[in-house]
């Protein structure tokens, strides 16, 4: 693990509600172009960590941190929050398309709302390209003026990704991307996620251990606000260094 590039380390970094510490000291490097996934049970602090990676835990009223949480070697807290949102893209858990935008439209929201202008022949260009890595391209490239509600959910999700694709974004983050998905679409966006690995460094959130085991290559074991155990995938699953992380993988509680 540790010959493996890092594109994000946090050390000793804990965040707050108010009073309730939700992360306590939490200490480890996400590696460089691997998928990495955060399991635990709910309550554990998992997304509220990878909301402290793009500084959307800072917008709840009363949230705090300490600590370090690097990006690049950068300190996130001490970086513009625009700027570093704009270099860690996340598809939430469910899809949320911008209603009132065309396909094309949502795919350069970043840019549009941000109030950056593009020539023509560039926006089209991150348009397609920003489409085809998110292996819809040819599905819609027809309709690319007609409502991203328009799509189907799966569809819609793998707009929302190409959304956080446009930016070029260092860092994806997704939070539970297919707990609103058929099986099917799911399969679709596990695979993109696998494919997606070559061109970022991507952190999942999963209460599903079975997709954890598909798509990631560490996982990160969170449990009441602590990391217990990080690890290649294969490692914490069937040789795990923790018994309370082997309870957990097995099923005995959570």
């Amino acid at each position: 693990m540790n010959s493996e590039e890092t594109t994000i380390r946090a050390k000793e970094f804990s965040a707050w509600y108010g009073d309730f510490k939700v992360l306590k000291n939490i200490s480890l490097s996400i590696p460089t172009n691997y998928v990495t996934a955060v399991i635990g049970p709910s309550g554990c602090g998992k997304t509220t960590f990878v909301r402290c990676i793009n500084r959307l835990h800072e917008l709840t009223p009363g949230a705090k941190v300490t600590g370090e949480l690097r990006l690049n070697e950068k300190n996130i807290y001490q970086t513009d929050p625009m700027q570093i949102r704009r270099t860690i893209g996340m598809v939430f858990q469910r899809p949320n398309p911008f209603p009132t935008m065309t396909i094309a439209g949502n795919v350069m929201a970043g840019y549009t709302l941000n109030g950056i202008r593009l020539k023509t022949s560039e926006y089209k260009e991150i348009v397609e390209d920003s489409l085809r890595k998110a292996a819809l391209w040819d599905e819609v490239k027809d309709k690319l003026n007609k409502y991203g509600t328009e799509l189907s959910g799966g569809q819609q999700q793998r707009l929302c990704i190409a959304r956080a694709i446009a930016t070029k974004p260092t860092v994806i983050l997704f939070d539970e991307p297919c707990s609103a998905l058929d099986p099917i679409a799911t399969g679709k966006i596990e695979e993109l996620i696998r494919e997606l690995r070559s061109h970022y460094t991507i952190i999942i959130v999963t209460h599903n251990m079975q997709q954890a085991g598909r798509v990631a290559d560490f996982t990160a074991f969170f449990m009441m606000g602590e990391l217990i155990e990080f690890d290649r995938t294969e490692t914490v699953f069937t040789n795990p260094a923790k018994s309370l992380t082997e309870d957990y993988i097995t099923g005995r509680f959570g």
